[in-house]
């Protein structure tokens, strides 16, 4: 049976831990929030949407699909809706960073989703197949945890973590849910006899974490009276359940998205093997992948040489990883470097790699630069793009203990005592 280990962080939304890696895939700080803060707010979309009739954007390791679902929501928020009701938020330096940035688009000549021939395209890909179809089901913006919540299983560390919200809560629309839920029933629906996936979904544990709207409209296509129900009557409920309490101008935005302007593409897949045969050219790739030190294989040298072959001449690969060796494979690629500052925190959160140096707004520091001629620095090699992680471990740790390069401890250690006597 298909193990799955969700629970809620601390900005409501649903996190998922690895039993098998015993790590988790999303920060209990909030899921939400870093795939807005470590992909969205960094990628410039704005500026992008300016100059372009058409986005593009690859979502690598789509899992239960935050990054995704978050750039659908920002794209939305920001050029599918002429009114916005900002009541409900929060006045807090977050959501100032996007509403100031909406206000700037509010002339007409600025608005993206007044050209007919503007298109979004996203395609996801990720070898979990159970985790991708449970993506539209899942909860993304739980507004209030149980008084006294639990988790479905047993991880003290997860639970000392939980229940210290961050400060900024994003605003989620639930509707992207039901976007991302007809592209995926659409191209797989097969979805409706998976065993797996309806024990999950039927499970009294699990029950909290997803969204009840979506479960129904499974369930009833699931028992086939879907059809019986007519066209008309179906457009009926799902507008009774959706649209009831949005404005006019959301409801137009929306339907827009779905019908005309968003393509959603869903692939099943190694990234590897999907993108040798993909002759796409994209703005975005949001890299995404489990940590390198345990599964690189989609942090080596090679893989990112395909994925400079899919970025565009202005586009831009976004990662959480702050490592010296993707850093390095990144630079060895023929990229141009640079790194994601979060203003939230106040600290560095990941990586930029991109073809136009002018788009890299926080170059690599000289420790940084220095960090990378490290032994840290020694990327993992996949010359095939087939190898297993553990292959690919084992002759990363090999390259490392028979180089000459200084340890990345003495370098820092030299670095700190040259800083001092300065």
């Amino acid at each position: 049976m298909y193990e799955f280990y969700p629970y809620f962080t601390n900005d409501g939304s649903v996190g998922l831990y690895s039993k098998s890696d015993n790590d988790i895939y999303h920060s209990t700080y909030g899921a939400l929030t870093e795939a807005y803060e470590k992909f969205i707010l960094p990628s410039n979309l704005i500026e992008n949407f300016k100059n372009k009739s058409e986005i593009r954007i690859l979502d690598i390791c789509y899992g239960i699909g935050y990054n995704s679902k978050s750039a659908i929501n920002f794209l939305i928020e920001n050029y599918y809706i002429d009114t916005i009701d900002t009541n409900n938020i929060k006045n807090n330096k977050y959501n100032d960073m996007i509403y100031t940035n909406n206000k700037i688009l509010k002339t007409k000549e600025n608005k993206p989703h007044q050209n007919k021939n503007f298109n979004i395209f996203i395609k996801a890909i990720d070898t979990d197949k159970i985790l991708a179809l449970l993506s539209p089901f899942i909860i993304c913006n739980k507004k209030k945890l149980p008084r006294n919540y639990k988790l479905p299983f047993i991880n003290e560390k997860i639970s000392k973590m939980l229940n210290k919200p961050p400060k900024n809560i994003i605003k989620f629309y639930d509707e992207i849910n039901l976007i991302i839920y007809e592209k995926i029933t659409e191209k797989y629906p097969e979805i409706f006899e998976d065993s797996d996936l309806d024990f999950i979904l039927n499970s009294k544990k699990y029950k909290q974490f997803f969204d009840p709207n979506i479960l129904r409209l499974f369930k009833l296509k699931q028992n086939e009276r879907y059809s019986a129900l007519g066209l008309r009557q179906i457009y009926s409920f799902l507008h009774n359940i959706y649209y009831r309490n949005i404005s006019n101008s959301y409801k137009t935005g929306l339907k827009s998205l779905i019908k005309h302007n968003f393509i959603f593409e869903l692939k099943i897949n190694d990234a590897r093997k999907e993108l040798e045969s993909d002759n796409e050219m994209y703005d975005y790739i949001f890299l995404d992948a489990f940590t390198p030190a345990k599964c690189p294989a989609l942090w080596t040298i090679d893989f990112f040489k395909e994925l400079y072959k899919h970025l565009s001449s202005d586009g831009m690969i976004l990662t959480y990883s702050n490592s010296a060796a993707v850093r390095n494979a990144f630079l060895n690629s023929g990229f141009f470097v640079g790194k994601i500052f979060n203003p939230n925190l106040n600290k560095f959160t990941g990586t930029i790699a991109v073809k136009n140096k002018t788009l890299i707004k926080h170059e690599l520091s000289e420790y940084d630069l220095g960090l990378i001629k490290t032994k840290a620095g020694i990327f993992y090699r996949d010359e095939n793009l087939d190898s297993l992680n553990e292959a690919i471990i084992n002759r990363h740790k090999a390259e490392v203990e028979n180089s000459n390069l200084i340890s990345s401890s003495k370098f820092i250690k030299n670095y700190k005592k040259t800083k001092e006597n300065k």
